[in-house]
This record gives C-alpha cells, sequence and structure tokens, in this order.
C-alpha cells in the first residue's frame, strides 16, 4: 500500500520485483485489497480507492507520465497561434502547457501557479493568473474571487482535465471549488478540449463538473477502451488518440517539436 501510494499506481510484475515474491502471491494480495475497497482495479493493475479523495499530487505527477506527455503534445499542437486560452488545475493539464513555451503571440489565462511558473519567462507569451486561494497541496487558485475572475473572460480555447469519466459521459473531480472554477471556465471557452488519460475512463470522484456534451475535442492515449471511444462517439466529440494523432498533427501544424 505505501509502494503503490508513492507511486499512484501498480503493476503486478513491478510490485512482484520490488517486494520479491512471484506474481501469483501479488494477485492473490491485490485480490484482498480489492475486496476491502482498498485498491481500485484498473487494466494491468491497480490504483488507490480514491473515491472520496484524491491521490497526492506528487503519485499523480508519476501516474501514467508517457501517456500524459503524449496527451499534452496532442492537445497543444490543436491550439494555434495568436490564441486566447484558459488552462485549469491537473497534473496534464500542466504538461499541456509545457508544449506551449515556444508559441507566439497566445493569451494564457490559469488558476495553476505551476502552469504560471512554467510559460511567464515565454517572451511571446502573455499569462495572466486568477486570485484567489492557494491550495496547499498542488498549488491550485481556488474559491468564489477565481470565479468571478474567470467570468470576465470570453477566450477561444480552455483546456481542462478531470478525474473520472463514468458511462454515461459526466465527467467529475473532488474538490468542490476546483469544479466550480472549471465550471466557470468551460462556460466561459468558445471550444473546450479535455485531455485526459485513458484511466480516467475506469476511475471514479464525488463531485460532477459536466459532461462531454459540454466538450468539443477529447485527447486521450491508446490504451482508451472501445467503451469510452463508443461514449465519445455517441456524445458527438471528436476524439484524439494521441499516439495515432501526434505525428499527423505536429506535420499540419508545425508545432509539437
Amino acid at each position: 500500500m505505501n509502494f503503490i501510494r508513492q507511486h499512484g499506481s501498480v503493476q503486478v510484475d513491478q510490485l512482484a520485483d520490488h517486494l520479491k515474491v512471484t506474481p501469483q502471491t501479488i494477485r492473490r494480495d491485490l485480490n484482498q485489497l480489492y475486496d476491502l475497497e482498498l485498491l481500485q482495479r484498473v487494466h494491468g493493475g491497480a490504483v488507490i480507492d480514491d473515491k472520496i479523495e484524491n491521490l497526492g499530487y506528487g503519485a499523480r505527477k508519476l501516474l501514467m507520465t508517457e501517456q500524459k506527455t503524449d496527451i499534452a503534445r496532442c492537445a497543444a499542437a490543436l491550439i494555434p497561434d495568436h490564441s486566447s486560452l484558459f488552462i485549469n488545475l491537473g497534473t496534464t493539464t500542466e504538461r499541456v502547457s509545457e508544449f506551449l513555451l515556444d508559441r507566439t503571440g497566445m493569451l494564457v489565462i490559469t488558476n495553476n501557479i505551476n502552469v504560471a511558473s512554467t510559460l511567464w519567462p515565454a517572451q511571446r507569451l502573455e499569462v495572466m493568473i486568477a486570485g484567489g486561494t492557494i491550495r496547499h497541496s498542488d498549488g491550485g487558485i481556488v474559491g468564489s474571487s477565481t470565479e468571478e475572475f474567470i467570468d470576465g473572460f470570453k477566450v477561444d480555447y480552455a483546456v481542462v482535465g478531470c478525474s473520472a469519466i463514468d458511462a454515461n459521459g459526466e465527467f467529475y473531480d473532488y474538490d468542490a471549488r476546483e469544479v466550480r472554477v472549471t465550471q466557470a471556465i468551460i462556460r466561459r471557452a468558445h471550444a473546450v478540449i479535455l485531455v485526459v488519460d485513458s484511466m480516467k475512463f475506469e476511475r471514479r470522484a464525488p463531485i460532477r463538473i459536466g459532461d462531454l456534451s459540454q466538450v468539443d475535442i477529447v485527447v486521450s492515449d491508446a490504451g482508451i477502451s472501445a467503451e469510452a471511444v463508443a461514449l465519445c462517439q455517441a456524445s458527438d466529440v471528436r476524439l484524439e488518440i494521441a499516439s495515432q494523432a501526434q505525428q499527423a498533427l505536429s506535420q499540419e501544424s508545425g508545432y509539437g517539436n
């Protein structure tokens, strides 16, 4: 359990090697932890069962890192120069900001201190950061004053993340203050890009943000299930699978290098 808390997720072979036991032993132990509702089963392994409280920021940064990089590169390539955009809280949205550093003429508005810290040195970008209460766990800025700040804009794009998407296409998070800010961001953008790794379709969280009908583009990774693909199609949402789409997007736009 300590290993999983530290790393965010675990694969059977990885944990067997770490604890010097057989994979069969690990599978048996994981099954007991599933039954105790301490872990949540995901494809190929497990994560902490976090229906009520999210994983820590450090663990989330380690979770699905390669997939998040692919997703972020793909999402950044969808946004042209000289655009205005919101970027909200989340480890995937933070990665998107890293692929905007060499861009030109963008206005980036964020309630994420980590995004602002990444982008402020970029001379060809204008960066605005929302006021509000700083969340100690991850540098997120939330609260009623944050919502009011967001409501003063209407931008071209919003790049948003979430913690979970259910089978009905509704997406969720953990902090009611963060959810209200994300809802304001969605309202105040012409196009919404939801960046989510495939694991988000297997997880649960308690507070509803919205549903896929409010989203224009979903960017995910190649691990996305057939059911999740069908859900996007049924919701009339454009789906970009990063590992398949990135090369074509980069060649077309000249971004993502």
